[in-house]
């Protein structure tokens, strides 16, 4: 009976994590093993990991995908991007 408890309990703080962590734009599946192994830890964890979809953005002059400002290759065409000028605002 304890076990089934526990397998209660780790699969809803995993869901928790996960859902914490893909709001913040991070993969569910990463966070939900995560919080279902280490079930409160993960799910603290989740909630204090920064936030990736609030980190300043700008475009990739070859390609025009948006970038993450501390990048310094675009990932997608490879082109060395230069320092960066201006800002764009996180999408919505």
């Amino acid at each position: 009976m304890a076990g089934g408890a526990y397998l209660a309990i780790a699969f809803f703080c995993g869901l928790s994590a996960g859902i914490v962590g893909r709001i913040k734009g991070s993969s569910f599946l990463i966070w939900f093993l995560i919080g279902a192994v280490l079930p409160l830890l993960g799910t603290v964890a989740a909630l204090l990991y920064r936030s990736e979809r609030l980190e300043p953005r700008r475009a990739c002059p070859g390609c025009g995908v948006s970038l993450p400002i501390s990048d310094q290759v675009c990932m997608r065409c490879g082109l060395d991007l230069p320092p960066p000028s201006e800002l764009s605002e996180p999408p919505a």
